[in-house]
């Protein structure tokens, strides 16, 4: 009894903080430890991970996962990052947990995309997206419909050709990168708005610009929407606020006028373009009495036709070109499969393309290599689920980083030399069932213009093997070719230089 009594009665208090402390430390870790959440490399106070980022986020994120894991999670300032690089992952998040994660991120703040309809064209899953996504995939984006174009861009080509050709009678080198970029702009305008890209009188070097740096907003990060407090003064300061008003301004006075030009009456028209379909399902909702389907819903739906169209078609072509000049035994057997199966006609239709084996594994080949969207379009998790035993909590953002699947020595052999016949007898193809191989994503985000994509590659590439042969200029070898992509200028990775060639006439 003495002894109890000579402890000190201070002693407790002095000993009490450290043991808290002591109990805190083992009860978070005891938490991080339930919480079984993905590895994630080590950041810094408010920025998080994002230092860790390059212009070519992809490559970075690439890079990461090899040491980190396929399943990693970044924190991008404030949000919460989950990366995706093995198909084994892609599949539980694209097929296994699709509904979990098919939520699409709102931006907010000065983020925020300020024109209603783009926040349309950018909304979560929900009955209003369902409803869109059925007018886009049925009415637009269908087989039929897109088999209906079939002229315009046979048409379109065979003015590229002629174009080619006069260059060929110089042996003037060609922007091969510029002139497939406006043939495609010019099958989208006239698919799309009915507009003559060519004929009609607009600025086009103006649009273009207007076009990328759209481009370069929806797929810049915003301060604000990653720095909590005073991301919005860096965005005030570094112009990113107001050039994006000022692009978004621009855009849609542009979609405007195309879609009061449908509404005159009396307007002479060769046959229904996207524009018309998208104003005679509104009247026919709004005579119901049941349309909630708007102008801006409209213009949504016409902005991510020209993002989702016109850069990935052209840059796959041009992607496509570099690589065949850079291999030439590739480049002769693609060529020698199209001019024999066309003989002399002078062109490649659409009803020839469906039978050039060689040339469906060329581009899936470019495909693998240089995906439209390397990082797939980012998706936010509705609900707690588990990826390869690792929880993953609601308001995630996710990436799956299908040029880092494509380029995986556990799913490809020799996965940086470009190799067609590897997909001979495969069952690798764009529907998204083999996760690795996710060039237009999968499960209810895939993208709804796959057929769309593919014929137009298809007619124009085959058009360009059978009409010409292919020579670099000013004495340049193959190995001269630069590979490197370009950074930050569009949610597609462009070659960051053009191809420059010299077309030479195959056929008199």
């Amino acid at each position: 009894m003495a002894l109890i009594y000579a402890v000190p009665l201070w002693l407790p208090l002095i000993l009490l903080p450290p043991l808290l402390l002591l109990f805190m430390k083992k009860m978070k870790a005891v938490r991080q430890s339930e919480q079984l959440l993905p590895p994630s490399p080590p950041g810094l106070p408010i920025l998080g991970n994002l230092h860790q980022l390059s212009s070519l986020p992809h490559q970075s994120m690439c890079h990461l996962s090899k040491k980190y894991g396929p399943v990693m999670l970044l924190r991008l300032g404030q949000i919460p990052t989950l990366v995706i690089s093995s198909a084994e992952a892609a599949r539980e998040v694209l097929k296994v947990h699709d509904l979990a994660f098919c939520s699409r991120p709102l931006l907010s703040g000065t983020g925020r995309l300020t024109y209603n309809y783009l926040d349309i064209a950018f909304s979560p899953y929900s009955d209003h997206w369902r409803n869109m996504r059925k007018i886009v995939t049925l009415e637009l984006f269908s087989l039929k419909k897109v088999q209906s174009f079939r002229s315009t861009r046979e048409e379109e080509v065979g003015f590229l050709v002629n174009s080619l050709s006069e260059s060929s009678a110089l042996a003037a080198p060609v922007d091969l990168t510029q002139k497939v970029y406006a043939l495609v702009a010019s099958i989208t305008f006239r698919v799309a708005y009915g507009l003559d890209y060519r004929r009609t009188t607009f600025d086009r070097e103006g649009f273009h610009e207007v076009v990328h740096d759209i481009e370069a907003v929806v797929g810049s990060i915003s301060a604000d929407e990653y720095i909590p407090y005073f991301g919005w003064i860096v965005d005030w300061l570094t112009g990113h606020r107001a050039r994006m008003e000022r692009v978004f301004h621009e855009i849609d006075t542009f979609f405007q006028h195309v879609i009061d030009n449908h509404l005159q009456p009396g307007r002479k028209k060769y046959q229904d373009d996207m524009i018309d379909v998208l104003l005679r399902i509104e009247k026919e909702q709004t005579e119901v009495g049941v349309s909630q389907f708007t102008k801006d819903k409209i213009k949504a739906i016409l902005l991510n036709i020209f993002l989702g169209g016109v850069d990935t078609s052209s840059l796959t072509v041009n992607w496509a070109m570099a690589e065949l000049v850079r291999n030439p035994r590739v480049m002769m057997k693609v060529q020698d499969e199209v001019r024999k199966w066309v003989g002399k006609k002078g062109r490649v239709t659409e009803d020839d393309v469906h039978q050039l084996e060689y040339l469906r594994m060329v581009i899936k080949e470019t495909l693998r290599l240089h995906p439209p969207a390397p990082l797939l379009l980012p998706r936010e998790t509705m609900s707690h689920c588990k990826v390869s035993g690792y929880n993953i909590y609601p308001k995630t953002l996710v990436h799956v980083n299908a040029w880092a699947i494509g380029r995986d020595p556990k799913y490809w052999k020799d996965p940086e030399e470009f190799f067609p016949e590897r997909f001979l007898d495969s069952s690798h193809d764009f529907n998204g069932q083999r996760f690795e191989y996710l060039p237009f994503g999968s499960g209810r985000r895939i993208c709804p213009g796959i057929h769309m994509g593919s014929i137009t590659v298809k007619i124009i590439l085959s058009n360009l093997l059978y009409c010409f042969d292919w020579i670099l200029p000013h004495g340049l070898q193959k190995e001269d070719m630069n590979m490197e992509e370009k950074a930050g200028v569009s949610l597609v990775p462009s070659k960051k230089t053009p191809v420059i060639l010299v077309p030479v006439t195959y056929l008199q």
